[in-house]
């Protein structure tokens, strides 16, 4: 009778030990099955050695779009200009766990980045998305902000900002703080936050039920969430360095639409400090492309940032490459040119229709066209602009030499849109425009005077080409002797 309570006891036990086991392995298997299904950080603690300050200027990378590198290089750019502007905050980047390992360790270690790597979220919306729209499905990552709580406030960027001076009291401002570039809608390129993790996890609900977007996409869905921004107060930031509370409207000067500087071709925003200019306008416009400038005079300030802080050193031997193709292009085809004639009339006038002369004619155009497209997507995109256009007229000039010498054209007719180019290049980047309609005005008029010129050049080079094909009887086909004529000691 004495052992039957001993082994009650520890019968109890054990089921007590067992149902203690049970409820911490369910609790684990619910948080983690919580962490997947809302898609938290899994390596959020990357990076934490180097949090050092209260606040935080924050963006985020993430792949999928044909431009991944090219916003990479952005990103660098930018978090290194808030150093120069003298930032007191740390510099964190949300990182998709798919961006390149090594891109994530320059940007930790040359940088000085504090880099947060997370798993994407979801779009339920992705189906509101269509055409070029499809490269914001990934933009509701800048959700995470909001689960950086080791921080008072941040600041969330986009990597199209340059910073022209300090903007650290921006984490003098409240709960949400954010510019109206649109009289209706504020903008997302930059905006203040204070994190939380209940805000953060009532987004994530949000997402989950649907929540209304106007654009599918971040904006959109941050303006559901903060429906009443317009109504609130301007953000002054208090003298004595205090932090406000509530949501207020930032005010323009801290999100400087580059098409207003476009208008004066001078910064006029009296409504608030000139500090951080965007460029929200069609991603191939991006400040970062060398094609940028000097069609948009602001590419040249983004890209003088980043050669005081990270130089071309990626671009130049790519660039020495393509010099030096181009070169032996030139080199050959002048080289070639006999035998390059002689192929190009190798046919029988017998079997010269109506349809191979159109066929030769139109060859001869689309190689014209080749000519001008081809160097310009063999360019490194990030290049800079003076070192881009004078990559993009040296391989023109190369590829029109093949054109020229294969279908014995007229030069200057080839060379005519060259030369054009050159002085549309000249024109837009003339620095003594009173504004930026007188500048459109001159471009318009260079292009209409221009114009002429090019139409004389389509209609020689058609001639040319035509010419060609009558002449064709008089050059043998390769093999054949060639009969000693008076015309064709000519050639």
């Amino acid at each position: 009778m004495g052992r039957r309570p001993a082994a009650s006891r520890r019968l109890a036990a054990a089921v007590a030990v067992a149902i203690l086991l049970l409820v911490v392995a369910s609790a684990t298997a619910g948080a983690a099955e919580e962490r997947g299904r809302r898609g938290v950080a899994v390596r959020q603690g990357e990076g934490r050695g180097r949090h050092h300050h209260r606040h935080a200027y924050a963006a985020m990378m993430y792949m999928g779009t044909p431009r991944d590198y090219e916003f990479y290089v952005a990103v660098r750019v930018m978090m290194r200009s808030l150093s120069r502007v003298g930032a007191d905050a740390d510099r964190v980047l949300i990182a998709s766990s798919d961006v390149p390992r090594d891109w994530v360790r320059a940007m930790r270690e040359e940088d000085g980045m504090r880099v947060v790597v997370v798993e994407n979220l979801k779009n339920p919306y992705e189906g509101n998305l269509g055409g070029m729209n499809r490269r914001f499905k990934l933009t509701l990552n800048k959700l995470y902000a909001w689960s950086l709580v080791d921080y008072e406030r941040v600041v969330m960027i986009d990597s199209d900002n340059i910073f022209l001076q300090n903007t650290d009291e921006l984490f003098q401002c409240g709960q949400f703080c954010a510019v109206f570039i649109n009289p209706c809608y504020f903008h997302t390129g930059l905006f203040v936050l204070q994190p939380s993790m209940d805000v953060f996890n009532g987004m994530l609900h949000d997402l989950e039920i649907g929540r209304d977007n106007s654009d599918g996409a971040d904006q959109g869905f941050l303006v559901g969430c903060y429906p009443d921004l317009l109504d609130k107060p301007l953000f002054h930031p208090p003298e004595n360095g205090t932090k406000l509370n509530g949501t207020y409207r930032l005010p323009l000067g801290y999100q400087m639409d580059a098409s207003y500087y476009y208008l004066k071709l001078h910064w006029h925003v009296p409504c608030g400090p000139n500090s951080v200019i965007t460029f929200p306008s069609a991603p191939w416009f991006k400040p970062w492309y060398w094609w940028s400038w000097p069609i948009l005079p602001l590419g040249l300030s983004w890209h003088k940032q980043r050669w005081d802080d990270l130089g071309y050193a990626a671009e130049i031997p790519v660039v020495l490459m393509e010099l030096l193709m181009y070169i032996t292009i030139i080199a050959v085809t002048r080289l070639a040119r006999p035998q390059m004639t002689k192929l190009c009339y190798n046919r029988r006038p017998e079997k010269q229709g109506a349809l191979l002369q159109w066929l030769i004619k139109l060859a001869g155009i689309v190689a014209m066209v080749a000519a001008y497209a081809i160097p310009f997507f063999v360019i490194p995109c990030t290049v800079h602009p003076i070192m881009g256009w004078s990559m993009y007229l040296f391989g023109v000039l190369a590829f029109s030499t093949v054109v020229i010498n294969a279908f014995l054209l007229p030069p200057l007719a080839v060379l005519t849109a060259w030369l054009g180019i050159v002085g549309m290049l000249f024109v837009m980047a003339f620095p003594w425009y009173h504004d930026g309609i007188a500048r459109i005005l001159v471009v318009v008029a260079y292009a209409f005077c221009s114009a002429p010129f090019l139409w004389a050049s389509i209609v020689r080079v058609m001639d040319s080409l035509q010419t060609m094909l009558e002449r064709d009887p008089h050059f043998p086909r390769l093999g054949d002797p060639a009969p000693e004529t008076e015309f064709s000691k000519l050639y």
